[in-house]
């Protein structure tokens, strides 16, 4: 095969070559500037690191645009976009979503590694190709030959290419085989308790094939650390998605065909009604899964194209609930360990959704229970257990609300209250009050910061004396995802992010940031840290309290007695290489 297919292009010679350049069209862009020239034009690269970067490819060779993304002085997202003008295709950053890994096999892959090429994806008779050199006209023409399809190539790095051919080419444990002998009506009961074990995924397969796709799912998700699980119905096709350090990935595409079973499996499990699909359901189930007990809370939502279902994955064994364990510095600790010990007063824990709140409200109760205190809490939902602690649950569709719930309790003889979230204008009244008349009440809010809690508050209908009187401290947060080890480079960043972070450092200084491998899933980072605001409230911070009061003077207050806001604090991580600035900018930015 491989030997007609040189011989086709050996025969076609200069005339093929020119008829591929007429039928293509590429519209290459005439650039007689050397590419080093054209960045230094262009504001991407400065004369000494050019020389410097040329001198080093003397001694090792290689291409300048790869040295250059080696050592640092440029990135690809810029490097790629810059070389597809000069060349008249799309250049492109390869990342885990963008490649259909069905339609990577559509090249042997002894071609595949031979031509440096990677299929990407299908649209009808047309396939995209990620290629090292998108104007080598014969491999384009070899390619179209061995697949019958119009190639539309991109540009990629040799070594992004590489490094997905390795990983695509790779068995999905199993998965094919379950898809061959998938059964439509293949859904059983299951107790309670489910255990899960990749041990058994084999032997499983030619029984189960639908329980096998479930386990896989579900091993894999707990081995990756995912916090939701994502399952959604397409035209074509169904997707899974993993959030992992709080990003959405996908890792899975069933057929369409198998979506309605997928869904009907989890939904038994979690004891839903699986002949209801018009309406949204909620539903738990415990597992064990490698010897790990996990809780599964699963929610359904009907769309057009049929039912999504997420699952919340709990993992008790991959959480702590130990302060120092969080990134809370011992300063910060300090400041928070006085606020609990205080007799009264209200306490809250500012931050956007998945930010890691309801942890640190956890880590701050284990600070002080003990078997003289009596702790009781209120969450929509209950997601960890913990001993020596009252906890209800006030999830929706219960007859338990907040602020029902918080009644009752303050006639159960609290010392400490905990309230997952105060979402209205009811729940925050009955929270101060509490606070006022002799109890530690703990809760969350969202707000951007912990100067914009005070203000929430206060536009919720707390009266200012109120809110004198009764807050101890605000401490706000967010989550950094911290840089993979494995695959950590230096590089400079663009003026235009450290000028959004006000970075008022050595701007020539180099920082830290993963380039993506399969360790991290090819994100560049792997697991997050806490930043932290927090603020105690002072007499003099008590006597501004007035209606007047903003959050920027509140902000200002707070740094003039030595607070370091967010965006400070993930400068200084950045600057140890722990995370990158452009993902302090994504997380702590507030402008």
């Amino acid at each position: 095969m491989m030997s007609r297919l040189s011989e086709l292009i050996r025969q076609s010679g200069q005339s093929r070559t020119k008829s591929l350049l007429t039928r293509r069209n590429f519209g290459l862009i005439h650039n007689d500037l050397p590419l080093g020239e054209s960045l230094i034009s262009a504001g991407l690269l400065r004369r000494e690191d050019l020389q410097g970067s040329l001198a080093r490819q003397s001694i090792s060779g290689g291409r300048l645009g790869e040295l250059l993304i080696e050592v640092g002085l440029i990135d690809e997202d810029r490097l790629l976009p810059f070389l597809g003008q000069r060349l008249g295709v799309p250049g492109v950053r390869l990342r885990d979503g963008m490649v259909d890994p069905h339609v990577v096999r559509t090249l042997p892959r002894s071609i595949a590694e031979r031509l440096s090429v990677l299929a990407m994806f299908r649209v009808h008779q047309t396939l995209t190709v990620a290629m090292a050199d998108p104007q080598d006209l014969l491999q384009i023409d070899e390619i179209e030959q061995l697949t019958g399809l119009k190639v539309r190539p991109v540009l990629a790095l040799r070594s992004s290419i590489e490094r997905f051919l390795a990983r695509c080419y790779e068995d999905d444990a199993g998965t094919n085989e379950v898809a061959k002998s998938f059964d439509d009506n293949a859904v059983e009961e299951h107790p309670e308790v489910v255990r899960v074990d990749l041990n058994d995924l084999n032997e499983q397969v030619e029984g189960s094939p639908i329980i096998s796709m479930v386990n896989y799912i579900l091993v894999h998700a707990v081995r990756q650390g995912a916090s939701d699980i994502h399952i959604e119905a397409g035209r074509k096709h169904s997707s899974v998605r993993f959030r992992v350090d709080g990003r959405l990935r996908e890792v899975l595409r069933p057929r369409g065909d198998f979506h309605a079973a997928l869904i009907s499996r989890l939904k038994a499990m979690a004891r839903m009604d699986i002949a209801e699909n018009h309406r949204p359901q909620d539903g738990r189930v415990h597992v064990i899964v490698e010897g790990r007990e996990i809780d599964l809370r699963a929610s359904t939502l009907p769309t057009v194209l049929g039912e999504k279902l997420v699952l919340r994955v709990l993992d008790s064994t991959s959480v702590t609930f130990r302060m120092g364990d969080l990134g809370v510095s011992p300063s910060q600790q300090s400041q928070i360990e006085a606020m609990m010990k205080r007799p009264h007063g209200l306490i809250l824990v500012t931050g956007p959704t998945g930010s890691g709140k309801t942890t640190t409200l956890y880590s701050a109760l284990e600070l002080i229970k003990d078997i003289h205190t009596n702790i009781v809490t209120v969450e929509d939902p209950v997601e960890y257990s913990l001993d020596l602690i009252n906890q209800v649950d006030a999830a929706q569709g219960s007859q338990v609300t907040f602020a029902s719930a918080l009644r009752a309790i303050l006639r159960q003889d609290p010392d400490v209250i905990m309230i997952g979230e105060i979402r209205d204008a009811e729940t925050a009244e009955i929270a101060t009050q509490a606070a006022l008349t002799g109890h530690l009440v703990l809760s969350t809010l969202h707000a951007n910061d912990n100067a914009g809690a005070i203000t929430r508050l206060r536009d919720m209908g707390i009266a200012s004396y109120k809110l004198s009187a009764s807050l101890v401290g605000v401490v706000s947060q967010r989550l950094l995802r911290t840089i993979c080890p494995k695959c950590q480079k230096n590089y400079f960043p663009s003026s235009e992010v450290l000028d959004r972070l006000g970075y008022k450092g050595d701007r020539r200084r180099q920082f830290v940031r993963g380039e993506g491998c399969p360790n991290c899933f090819d994100t560049g980072f792997r697991g997050r840290m806490g930043i932290y605001e927090v603020l105690t409230v002072t007499e003099g911070l008590r006597e501004m309290m007035t209606p007047e009061l903003n959050s920027h003077s509140v902000r200002r207050w707070y740094q003039q007695n030595g607070g370091q806001l967010l965006l400070q604090q993930g400068i200084v991580l950045a600057e140890k290489g722990l995370t990158s600035p452009d993902e302090v900018l994504r997380v702590a930015a507030t402008d």
